[in-house]
């Protein structure tokens, strides 16, 4: 189990940083989705990984922090509400935090993030800023090959 200290120096560590650019790729379920999964490095070493998911179809944008043992602990999620264990509705943009209450499954609206869901590079970058990532590398954009009509 992930304590709420553990989840607040995770967040709180600026040594966190990703090395390599980062390449949309297609989803595996081949549904109109972009993904991408890359390493987050740190000095404490904490076993965490970043995964994307952009769908200009459905109009969504999610980044999130990944834990290896306890799975999603922080996440950026633009386009679609979210319903919290209180039964309060949080609006299309929103944000996870860890809670040793409620894991991964509240959410709140940010006042951080400014950028659209169709802007999936400055979302990034802001996202990064909040959650003191550094990216020493380039975001490629989420390129959709569009359907040849028959």
């Amino acid at each position: 189990m992930l304590s709420q200290n553990d989840f607040q120096a995770i967040l709180a560590d600026t040594t966190k940083h990703i090395e390599k650019d980062i390449v949309w790729a297609e989803d595996l379920d081949h549904s109109p989705a972009r993904e991408f999964r890359i390493e987050l490095r740190s000095d404490p070493g904490w076993p965490i990984f970043v995964v994307g998911r952009y769908n200009r179809f459905a109009g969504t944008l999610t980044y999130a922090l990944i834990h290896r043992t306890v799975g999603r602990i922080y996440a950026l999620d633009l386009g679609a509400d979210h319903h919290n264990p209180d039964c309060h509705r949080v609006g299309e943009k929103h944000k996870h935090r860890w809670s040793e209450t409620f894991r991964d499954k509240e959410a709140y609206v940010p006042d951080d993030i400014t950028a659209a869901w169709h802007e999936p590079i400055t979302v990034w970058q802001q996202f990064c800023a909040e959650a003191n990532i550094r990216h020493i590398g380039i975001m490629h954009p989420p390129i959709i090959q569009e359907e040849l009509p028959l």
